[in-house]
């Protein structure tokens, strides 16, 4: 293990002077004086995050299809941004609030955050991405560049694709505002003349469906040779509006967009069925508060005003855009294109290494245990494990956790096969996974009629864990085997997230992981357990002990090293006691993808702390947390961010990792490489700024000397001085 001890408490490369910085994420002073400290703003540090994501859309080294990928993610985040944290600071700017955590002061910083990042993504919409598909003779073509031909091809779309399943409302009285649903396309219309009744109601919506595709190819005969070209159904809708107001003129109008508040809250406590409760709140999801408004950036102040009233939205909500006003949904054009030469070359995960061929998964798991650390080794290992299950006769339960399946079928078809077969199976399904709600309610359906056990986890928290456990007849006995994951069984994410896959067939850790199942069914107390730490019972404690163990031994001047890897880092007592445990001289690295609090490099409180971001071509979803203190270390993998949530109103695991050449890997893997990436990773200043680690021209990512690795057949060879064979 010296090797791999060397390698994970090495410092990161300094930031090289000259790289780019990102603007300023706190408004106010980060440090107060030493001892205080101030932390930062979770919601700044989301809205820098995405600061760092749009970064892979403005790289010209970046192909431009995935440019154009990267510049839809930001505009999805920023969409989930708003419709779960925006709310409260809102509420408190409508009603002047200048106390508390939510105030008038905090909404508007964030907006002039907010306006930034759009008015970016936009500048680099029309002026950079858009004349590079031009170059590439790719074209979306809008309504004043159409020749004759476009025009009447896109006419006869209009009326046979469109215009019947338009039901235009022109306002009064009688016809008020229609409900309009979060994140729908519309449009706003100002008519003159008088209507069927000789009156002059001059304002009308039109609502445009959601089933209709946003981009539309048009055929080659009506483009030049060599042109693929496009038209927005944003822009069919503009050709036509008058169309739509036969006898009356269109003097103005305006695409719109409203987002609003969409997390569920549902009173667990006070109803009899949750799933019945959730399936009623989300019929109500789509018209919650409104909290953003988006409009064309030539939509007049009368008709801007006349909206930010209806939608009663403060100024700084309103969103004026150079370009249509969902930018998310312009990804259509990367499927549409699907041009090898403008995408990431395919990668196609390997098959897990530890997992040997002719000779059936659980045999070899009764040898050692198997890791699969996806996407790089291809998430098939864990279905070909469960299909397993399934065919073997001497199975007789199958117990697993559902958070995110997507839409792929066949983990519940064979969970249903099972069921067939006449083998027990549970499956505890998280029907609060927020904006999967409806998928987990229909699954947990299907399951139920196929005649699986279903439960639906604790009243009051989200059964987070991610767990799938089988129990085999051998002889005269019952052997468990299990599965425990940083991330979802989802078979596209385990393509597009980066995770570890943990099979095992221990017997400790798999009795524990019954344990748990038996206590989110029956939800009998948790007894004592040695392997598992389980939230909300211990995993908080026993992480804030190990922090606080590390520190203590580096006061009496034993070397002390904490190295965690994570999605996001904002619960304040665990952030605090990381800082105390660097002031006591241990050395911390963490690496956070996403929104963390802690300053690092704080003189006088975090010259200890370095923290970093990695985002590369994969999203980085792991969760790994590293102790060592003198010659002893512990490794474990999580479900669970250090996010206040995890640890208090969530089912959550960690478990340790005891194989060691399984440790060293995940070492190697997850963290080493992490911190030497010097192309795609960010440090994060004091001030709250981040800056570029390396140079992501000339420098070596982490991810794709992982791809290099295992594109590779697997070798005896050893790794490098860190940890990490580059290539």
């Amino acid at each position: 293990m010296a090797a791999s001890r060397e390698a994970a408490t090495a410092a990161p490369a300094d930031v090289p002077a000259t790289a780019p910085v990102l603007p300023a994420l706190v408004t106010e002073a980060v440090v107060e004086e030493a001892p205080a400290l101030r932390l930062l703003d979770r919601d700044h540090s989301i809205l820098a995050f995405n600061e760092r994501v749009f970064d892979w859309a403005v790289r010209d080294d970046v192909p431009l299809l995935e440019r154009l990928r990267y510049l839809c993610i930001v505009s999805s985040n920023l969409d989930e941004f708003f419709e779960v944290r925006f709310a409260p600071h809102l509420t408190a700017a409508l009603a002047q609030d200048d106390k508390g955590a939510y105030t008038a002061a905090s909404f508007e910083a964030l907006s002039a955050k907010a306006h930034g990042i759009v008015a970016r993504q936009y500048a680099l919409y029309n002026d950079t991405l858009m004349p590079a598909f031009a170059a590439q003779g790719i074209r979306i073509i809008s309504h004043h560049e159409r020749d004759a031909a476009q025009r009447r091809w896109v006419r006869d779309y209009f009326e046979r694709e469109v215009r019947p399943l338009l039901l235009p409302v022109g306002l009064d009285p009688a016809h008020p505002f229609p409900q309009v649903a979060n994140k729908t396309l519309n449009f706003i219309v100002r008519l003159v003349g008088a209507d069927a009744f000789g009156r002059d109601n001059e304002i009308a919506i039109v609502r445009v469906p959601r089933v209709l595709p946003r981009l539309i190819r048009l055929p080659d005969s009506v483009v030049p040779a060599g042109v693929r070209g496009f038209v927005s159904l944003s822009s069919v809708m503009r050709a036509h509006l008058e169309d739509l107001f036969p006898g009356r003129d269109v003097v103005e109008f305006s695409q719109f967009r409203v987002t609003r508040h969409s997390d569920l809250a549902v009173d667990e406590e006070d109803v009899r069925n949750l799933r019945t409760a959730l399936r009623q709140g989300l019929r109500q999801r789509n018209f919650g508060q409104a909290v953003r408004l988006e409009v064309s950036s030539w939509c007049s102040d009368l008709l801007r005003g006349y909206l930010q009233h209806h939608f009663a939205l403060p100024e700084a909500a309103v969103y004026r855009v150079q370009g249509p006003v969902n930018l998310v949904r312009l990804v259509q054009l990367v499927d549409l294109v699907n041009d090898p030469a403008l995408l990431f070359a395919p990668w196609t995960p390997a098959w897990p290494r530890r997992m040997r061929d002719g000779i059936p998964i659980l045999d070899q798991l009764r040898e050692r245990d198997v890791l699969i650390h996806q996407p790089y080794e291809s998430f098939d290992g864990v279905l070909a494990f469960l299909r397993e299950a399934v065919a073997d006769p001497q199975v007789l339960a199958i117990k697993q956790t559902i958070y995110r399946t997507g839409s792929d079928p066949e983990l519940i078809n064979l969970l249903r096969e099972a069921v067939h077969r006449g083998k027990e199976v549970m499956a505890v399904v998280e029907l609060k996974a927020r904006f999967d709600e409806e998928a987990n309610i229909n699954w947990a359906e299907a399951l139920e009629k196929a005649g699986a056990q279903v439960v639906y986890g604790v009243v009051g928290l989200k059964t987070h864990a991610k767990m799938l456990l089988v129990t085999r007849r051998e002889g005269d006995r019952l052997r468990r085997y299990g599965h425990l994951s940083t991330g979802n069984y989802n078979p596209r994410t385990a393509r597009l997230y980066t995770d570890i896959s943990y099979l095992t067939a221990d017997a400790d850790t798999t009795a524990e992981m019954d344990t748990v199942f038996s206590h989110l069914a029956s939800q009998n107390k948790l007894p004592r357990l040695k392997r598992l730490w389980v939230a909300p019972f211990h995993l908080h404690r026993r992480l804030l002990e190990r922090v606080e163990a590390i520190g203590a031994a580096a006061a009496q001047g034993v070397p002390g090293r904490i190295v965690l890897k994570m999605n996001a880092l904002t619960d304040e007592p665990l952030a605090r006691a990381l800082v105390a445990a660097g002031r006591r001289g241990a050395r911390i690295d963490l690496i956070v993808r996403g929104a963390c609090i802690l300053p690092a490099q704080v003189p006088g409180a975090t010259e200890n702390v370095r923290v970093r971001s990695l985002i590369g071509r994969f999203l980085e979803h792991s969760r790994v947390f590293y102790f060592g203190s003198g010659d002893e270390e512990e490794l474990y993998l999580s479900s669970a961010d250090w996010m206040n949530r995890n640890m208090l109103r969530r089912v959550e695991l960690a478990w340790p990792v005891s194989d060691p050449v399984l440790r060293q890997r995940i070492i190697d893997e997850c963290l080493v490489a992490s911190l030497y990436d010097d192309r795609d990773a960010w440090e994060l200043r004091a001030d709250g700024t981040y800056v570029h680690a390396g140079n992501p021209r000339t420098g070596t990512g982490a991810q794709d000397a992982l791809m290099a690795r295992y594109s590779r057949p697997a070798s005896g060879k050893k790794s490098g001085k860190d940890g990490v064979q580059w290539t």
